[in-house]
C-alpha cells in the first residue's frame, strides 16, 4: 500500500503544475489533491512494489516445486506400470 509521504509527494508534484499566480490556491489545490489522492487509493487494492516482487518470488519457488512434484509422479507411476505388467514366462 501506498504510504503517506508517497501521497505526499504526489500530491506535492500535482500541485507544482499548477500556475504560481494563483495566489493560495496551489496549497488549497494541494491539500485536495492529497486527500482525493487518500481516499481513492484507500479504496483500492493495491500493493506495495516490494509486497508484490515478494509474491513473484514465492510463486516462482511453488511453481518450481509444482513442476519437480509433477516429474516425480510421472517417474512413480511408470515404475508402477512396469511393475503391474504381466510377464510373459509362458505360465497362463
Amino acid at each position: 500500500m501506498l504510504n503517506i509521504k508517497q501521497i505526499e509527494e504526489l500530491a506535492v508534484k500535482l500541485s507544482q503544475a499548477i500556475p504560481d499566480g494563483m495566489g493560495k490556491a496551489p496549497e488549497q489545490a494541494k491539500a485536495q489533491i492529497k486527500a482525493v489522492l487518500t481516499s481513492s487509493l484507500e479504496k483500492l487494492d493495491v500493493v506495495s512494489r516490494h509486497e508484490y516482487d515478494l509474491q513473484v518470488a514465492v510463486l516462482a519457488k511453488t511453481r518450481a516445486k509444482l513442476e519437480a512434484l509433477e516429474k516425480q509422479v510421472a517417474e512413480l507411476e511408470k515404475r508402477m506400470a512396469e511393475q503391474n505388467r504381466p510377464t510373459s514366462g509362458g505360465a497362463e
